[in-house]
């Protein structure tokens, strides 16, 4: 599996939510799969997105899609992102 991780720091977690949720088309239009998201502990406004893909060219896809930079301003995204591109090495739960 494909994944795209972003990083980024919001001004409002609860103001980026709904923009992220709206946003699942777009992913979805580029085979994305589902998602997880965590925030860091010590500041909750700073975000790890870690999302699906089903292939490495959705992936890539994604994260050159021309509407991110509008979506991130609109959520209050207040810094550049980070963003990695992975394929799943091993994934084990316990």
């Amino acid at each position: 599996m494909t994944k795209v991780i972003v990083q980024h720091h919001v001004a409002d977690y609860d103001r980026w939510y709904p923009v992220f949720t709206e946003h699942e088309s777009v992913r979805r239009q580029n085979g994305a799969t589902g998602h997880s998201i965590g925030r860091v502990a010590t500041d909750p406004n700073t975000i790890l997105i870690v999302n699906d893909f089903k292939s490495l060219e959705g992936a890539r896809a994604f994260a050159q899609d021309p509407s991110l930079p509008d979506v991130m301003h609109r959520a209050g995204v207040d810094g550049p992102p980070q963003v990695w591109i992975v394929e799943d090495a091993e994934t084990k739960r316990y």
